[in-house]
């Protein structure tokens, strides 16, 4: 199956531009609606991070070390490298006994406003606690500390990333059909946009046991914390501060976004083919406004599908329209 037509836009009254993508929402049984290739193989990047937390929960280590939902919120998040991340994860490796030296997600200037320009006015250079990884880089050397690893968290081998990978082909329900390294160096495994469906379905309506507690513990530090998820101006925290605790929403790099409906049981999934994160905001807020999350006439709607594209002055440029059939 080729990719679908999902989000266009258009100037003048022509259309410019169309993303295509694979979209699945499905619940624990299995598919309920799809557009596009659902077995397309795809990269999940950081919208799977609540699946590599998963070990940290299950474990024992998270409470061994006294984590709260905010640890876990910032293990799941890709954050903006505000004064509220950067803090909590400072304080978290101190307690760990560790220090910034001992992370491997490589540094990077940090998209906060205010902490951009004070690094860039004092002419500091940015940190690896800055990068929008390191909370879930906490959560590797938290897991690593439990389980007596040696220093390079990140390497394929190495414990902490088998038990990544057990928990990432069990909620998928495949075995990854390949590997590839993160833009924070750790491995990112391969699956399908069902696959990947199917384990957001697994986190809305989570069994018993070890892994129904550790799904229900990401799920809600995601939407009790959506400010620690992303940040401010970010589209996970803008649209689940929106959905007002009936989603948990996470993005990936290269346009993937996933969408977890605890009141529906609801796993959604999606890949834009372009990796542009335009289409993909627009996708998954098009599917909250059809799965109800969402009302058309919310202010965030208005931002990131149906408002007006406007240039440098200000002057409405065209718009982002659904494509046809998209969402039914």
């Amino acid at each position: 199956m080729t990719a679908a037509k999902l989000i266009e836009l258009w100037r003048g009254g022509i259309r410019e531009s169309t993303h295509l993508g694979h979209v699945v929402i499905a619940d624990g049984n299995g598919i309920i609606e799809a557009w596009g290739d659902p077995g397309a193989v795809i990269f999940p990047r950081s919208s799977c991070k609540m699946i590599q937390a998963l070990p940290l929960i299950e474990s024992g280590a998270a409470d061994a070390a006294g984590l709260g939902p905010d640890h876990l919120a910032l293990a799941c998040a890709s954050h903006n490298g505000a004064a509220i991340h950067t803090g909590r994860v400072t304080s978290w490796l101190s307690g760990l006994g560790l220090a910034e030296g001992d992370l491997r997600c490589g540094a990077h200037l940090p998209k906060d406003p205010e902490e951009h320009r004070r690094l860039i006015c004092t002419d500091s250079a940015p940190c690896q606690i800055h990068n929008n990884c390191s909370g879930k880089h906490a959560g590797f050397l938290t897991l690593n500390r439990h389980l007596g690893g040696g220093a390079e968290y990140v390497e394929l081998d190495h414990p902490v990333q088998q038990a990544v990978r057990g928990a990432f082909e069990e909620v998928t329900g495949e075995v990854s059909a390949g590997w590839g390294v993160d833009g924070c160096s750790a491995p990112n495994f391969a699956c399908t946009v069902e696959g990947l469906a199917r384990a957001m379905a697994a986190f809305a309506a989570p069994g018993g046991g070890l892994r129904g507690d550790a799904q229900r513990r990401l799920v809600q530090a995601m939407m009790t914390h959506p400010e620690l998820v992303a940040g401010e101006g970010r589209a996970c925290t803008e649209l689940m501060r929106a959905a007002r605790g009936r989603a948990a929403l996470k993005t990936g790099a290269e346009a993937v976004f996933v969408g977890i409906v605890p009141e529906r049981g609801l796993g959604i999934a999606l890949k834009v083919t372009d990796g542009g994160t335009r289409g993909s905001e627009a996708a998954i807020t098009a599917l909250l406004v059809h799965l109800g999350i969402l009302a058309e006439g919310d202010p965030v709607v208005q931002k990131y599908l149906t408002g007006a594209q406007r240039n440098w002055r200000g002057l409405v440029t065209g718009e982002l329209r659904r494509a046809s059939g998209f969402p039914l």
